[in-house]
């Protein structure tokens, strides 16, 4: 009684409706909670908590303990944080945590660790401009120097802890572009790599390793280069890289053949990048390149798209000022500042970036 010709009824059609609707209120259920699963899983990293439960298990008390925490309160957070996945409590011994894979992240002992990222983008210093991200969507501008009185950058010049933090944090970011960038562009056609804000160097160390005959020069403010000698020299390539200190929105150094941007571009509006771009286009030769490592937005948002680059770049409203950008946007900057977009090339899933290619000449 009541059945179509696919074979389903008025009360298929209501069970599909019935779930259909309880996911789209799981859906908005857990992005009403998300601000709270940021501040757990921040705490939790900033408590050390995964480092200290480690390879191996431990009791909600031993951890307070270990911790100065109380006892029921930080039996509370870990039972959050196996609810987020983050840790798993035993069955047969209750108050007994360890940590799950996507726990063990967020180790610093583990292999591809997340755990300097995850700090920084729970840090309050990053997530107090998003108090004001209605502000910015009103008004366009940066929130970030209403709350702290100077900009992004300057702010972390003033607080050096926070600036290697910051360092460590990009670091573990670039990784993925690092693993895959040298294997998916010719490099080997030229002598020396720029790294233009290249920060600790992770991406150019991954670059040089892949191409030993290429020499690099890694450009930044000191601030940003803090950390690179200790890294190159772990890396065995002191010898093949020279380090300049200096602003790339004054000048550009002179002496590579292939200029090097990752994620500089999406920091800034279009006329500070327009700056950057022109004075590599001032030095780089006629038969040189510049590379940017950026992700590239499409035209529209796919259906069903889970892609957080639209959250980075409300991230790059509410802090920096900057935005990411489509591959029309980069076409206008490249022929704004001297320059003609030749190749959008994207590296492996799941890595969200895109090796972006154009040469001098419009």
């Amino acid at each position: 009684m009541g059945e179509r010709r696919d074979g389903r009824n008025s009360a298929d059609d209501e069970a599909a409706a019935r779930t259909a609707e309880w996911e789209a209120r799981g859906t908005v259920s857990r992005l009403v909670l998300g601000q709270m699963a940021t501040q757990a899983l921040g705490t939790a990293v900033r408590l050390g908590i995964f480092d200290r439960i480690g390879a191996g298990a431990l009791t909600a008390d031993d951890l307070a303990r270990a911790l100065a925490t109380h006892p029921q309160a930080t039996l509370r957070l870990l039972r959050a944080l196996a609810g987020l996945q983050l840790l798993q409590e035993s069955e047969s011994e209750p108050g007994v945590f360890r940590t799950t894979r996507a726990g063990d992240l967020l180790r610093s002992d583990t292999a591809g660790s997340m755990r300097a990222m995850a700090g920084m983008f729970t840090d309050p210093v990053m997530l107090r401009a998003w108090d004001l991200l209605e502000d910015g969507v009103r008004t366009g501008e940066t929130t970030f120097g209403t709350v702290f009185g100077t900009d992004f950058f300057g702010h972390l010049g003033q607080h050096p802890t926070l600036s290697a933090d910051f360092n460590a944090a990009m670091s573990q970011g670039t990784r993925s572009a690092a693993e895959a960038a040298p294997h998916h562009y010719d490099f080997g056609r030229f002598t020396t790599v720029v790294d233009m804000g290249g920060g600790d160097g992770t991406l150019l160390s991954a670059i040089l390793t892949a191409h030993p005959r290429l020499r690099g020069i890694l450009y930044d403010t000191p601030e940003g280069l803090a950390q690179a000698p200790e890294r190159f020299a772990r890396d065995g390539l002191t010898d093949r890289v020279e380090l300049r200190t200096g602003d790339f929105f004054e000048s550009a150094p002179g002496g590579g053949d292939l200029y090097l941007l990752k994620s500089i571009i999406h920091d800034w509006n279009d006329e500070r990048c327009a700056t950057i771009l022109r004075h590599i286009r001032d030095v780089v030769p006629a038969d040189g390149a510049l590379l940017m490592v950026e992700p590239v937005l499409p035209p529209t948002v796919p259906t069903g798209s889970h892609n957080q680059v639209y959250l980075s770049d409300l991230n790059m409203l509410v802090n920096v000022g900057g935005r990411e950008r489509t591959e029309q946007d980069f076409t206008a900057l490249c022929t704004a500042s001297g320059f003609t977009l030749r190749t959008v090339t994207p590296l492996p899933s799941p890595n969200v970036f895109r090796l972006i290619e154009a040469t001098p000449g419009t």
